[in-house]
């Protein structure tokens, strides 16, 4: 039985409210804090707390810039951000790396609105997303005017640097590729809004501190949840216009309907006046999605909400649903099909690892003889629905074959899980399956390989000990 993450999104979407939600559903706060603490990026501090919105009781997460605490004020209208080219001076006020982060936490009443230090009212938090476009590809800085009078260094970023800060997170690899997939997304979007390759989009408003930190902490948190399968309702959005320095944009902007249509985003519009999806957040969306609908029927785990900051009709909280599914879903599977008869044994070889490594259930080869009694190979796949399109985009880009065939299949399986036991050669794991009040242990194979390598036992001296210590844990 797996989990799956339910983004119930009728008041739109944002980076902070994806963390709060998550956090609410229980991603470890501590394990998140160490993972950021571990980019080596400073200049700001989180807030963890709750908010009362429209008499629910949510999440409020925050990244505060340091330099701008003074810099919050009522009522201020969305101005969305903007790009230029360098050299060109305009009010600061986000985007600067300082000496040292911390957190703080506290609770507070909905409905107040931020600036975050430079004039914008963020729609749900402080996140301000639209690409800058500078001379040369890596870290720089320079000067602007602040709205306090005094120049400050400005860091923009293109898409190598936010990459090279992600390669410094203390963590593991599928959280840092959500990561680096969220911030490609968005500057395929700017590049499409502003008519420049990709390598020329520099981040200044995603780029800042406080998107880095939304962005990384969705992916952490996802990965701390244990979800496999995310579903995302239809975003609903407002309308109407948002305010730059460079004229007005209309709602939803450039660059979060891009998004919108390159990943096939459903929107919902409503009669809600300003920006209620910001780019970070349909690209949270976007790059999260795997399935396009919730199961027939699951079990509901728990109920975690995410706290914006604007008013709207409705309860502004993006609502998270922890849900795991039933058995019978993960009876229904799907089994994709090809012939291959001129691909080489290291290209099939590469093909079953990097189809294992994406998800699938089983891969296996079938020898055969196509046409002209050419000998050959099938490939078959067995995976889940919603894993589908990343396993024939790995069939169709890493083999020959030119189609695939797929249909749904049923399997009766064992209710299953996984334990660790310690033998004297170290420890292993070992998965514990039951029928019919019988328990069957098979240690994994993994583990036995390294125990083999790492101590000089033999395979079976090594699988039995596994086995032998499962047995006794179960009879403690």
């Amino acid at each position: 039985m797996g989990k799956i993450l339910y983004l119930e999104c009728n008041s739109g979407i944002s980076g902070d409210m994806t963390v709060g939600a998550l956090l609410d559903l229980g991603a470890d706060r501590q394990v998140l804090e160490n993972a950021l603490e571990s980019l080596g990026v400073d200049g700001y501090h989180l807030h963890f707390g709750r908010k009362v919105v429209s008499g629910l009781d949510a999440f409020d997460f925050d990244v505060h810039l340091e330099e701008h605490e003074h810099g919050h004020e009522e009522g201020h209208g969305h101005e969305e951000g903007h790009w230029h080219e360098e050299g060109h001076r305009h009010e600061d006020g986000h985007g600067h790396e300082h000496e040292h982060g911390h957190e703080h936490e506290h609770g507070h009443e909905a409905g107040h609105r931020h600036e975050a230090g430079h004039g914008h009212e963020v729609g749900h938090g402080h996140e301000h997303e639209h690409s800058h476009e500078a001379d040369h590809g890596h870290e720089h800085e320079h000067s602007h005017e602040a709205g306090h009078g005094h120049p400050h260094p400005h860091i923009h970023r293109n898409l190598h640097d936010i990459y090279h800060i992600i390669d410094r997170l203390d963590s593991n690899e599928r959280v840092k590729e959500m990561a680096r997939t969220m911030f490609r997304i968005v500057a395929e979007a700017e590049s499409k809004a502003h008519g420049l390759p990709v390598e020329q989009v520099h981040f200044h408003e995603v780029g800042a501190i406080d998107s880095i930190v939304d962005i990384i902490s969705a992916a952490v948190c996802i990965d701390n949840l244990g979800v496999e399968d995310v579903v995302v309702s239809a975003l609903s959005e407002g309308h109407g216009h948002v305010h730059c320095q460079h004229g007005v944009l209309p709602v939803p902007v450039p660059a979060t309907a891009n998004i919108a249509s390159s990943y096939g985003l459903k929107l919902h519009f409503t009669d809600n006046d300003g920006e209620m999806v910001t780019p970070t957040g349909a690209a949270i969306a976007a790059a999260l999605r795997t399935k396009d609908r919730l199961p027939s029927s699951c079990r509901l785990l728990k109920v975690g909400m995410g706290a914006g900051n604007k008013v709207f009709k409705q309860a502004n909280v993006l609502r998270a649903m922890l849900l795991e599914t039933s058995q019978e879903e993960d009876r229904t599977m799907w089994v994709l099909e090809t012939n291959l008869d001129d691909c080489t044994g290291e290209m099939l070889g590469l093909a079953m690892e990097m189809l294992l490594d994406a998800g699938a259930a089983d891969v296996w080869y079938t020898p055969i003889h196509m046409k002209k009694n050419r000998p050959a190979y099938m490939l078959s796949v067995l995976c889940r629905e919603s894993s589908i399109e990343a396993m024939e985009e790995i069939i169709l880009t890493q083999t020959t074959t030119i189609g695939i065939r797929r249909y749904p299949t049923e399997r009766t399986i064992l209710d299953r899980s996984e334990i660790q036991v310690e033998t004297s050669y170290g420890p292993a794991d070992v998965k514990v399956c039951a029928y019919k009040g019988r328990t069957f242990f098979y240690p994994e194979y993994e583990s036995i390989r390294r125990i083999c390598r790492e101590q000089g036992v033999d395979f079976q001296t090594a699988y039995h000990q596994a086995r032998m210590k499962a047995e006794e844990s179960r009879q403690d």
